[in-house]
């Protein structure tokens, strides 16, 4: 952001972007984000963060509840173990899923992460691994047939796996 403020380039959104992009391939790489969290470059994104979610929440046709969840999770007061410990209601941030899975196991539960919004909904969380799995199958068979059901039909791009991850040596 420096490099585009001493450059001009911050006046102009394409000029910014590359400038940033620039400087994240020089410097941490490109998988950081570019505003300090992935949270404030999806909310500053034009036409999709702050919108997109305005569009949802104010939506009547979306349960409430629904709603509700996902402005408690932008607002970062979900009633997760991180949240509670916050507020002083429970002594420990440590996930609760985690340290459950890891009895389960006969495993030790040190060191057992902290809970938050994010965590329980990565396949990080020991507990929900196989429902965040489950939950990234299914939306990629959604996306898998849409864009299947708008290829042209002389397009010659072709996934090669639908149920089952590959890499070039399980291919042939």
């Amino acid at each position: 952001m420096v490099t585009a403020l001493q450059h001009g380039t911050w006046m102009d959104e394409e000029g910014f972007k590359k400038t940033c992009i620039k400087e994240k391939k020089k410097g941490a790489g490109i998988h950081q984000p570019f505003y300090g969290t992935w949270v404030a470059d999806f909310m500053l994104r034009q036409d999709v963060g702050r919108f997109m979610l305005g569009k949802y929440l104010s939506d009547k046709k979306i349960p409430w509840q629904q709603r509700r969840r996902l402005g408690m999770a932008v607002a970062r007061n979900t009633p997760t173990a991180s949240f509670l410990t916050k507020i002083g209601k429970i002594q420990s941030a440590g996930c609760r899923l985690c340290r459950i899975a890891r009895e389960a196991r006969g495993e030790s539960t040190d060191g057992v992460a902290a809970e938050t919004h994010g965590h329980i909904n990565s396949a990080g969380c020991e507990g929900m691994a196989t429902t965040v799995t489950a939950a990234h199958h299914s939306i990629w068979r959604h996306l898998y047939d849409s864009m299947h059901a708008e290829r042209k039909p002389k397009s010659k791009l072709k996934f090669v796996t639908l149920d089952k991850e590959s890499n070039m040596s399980t291919l042939w």
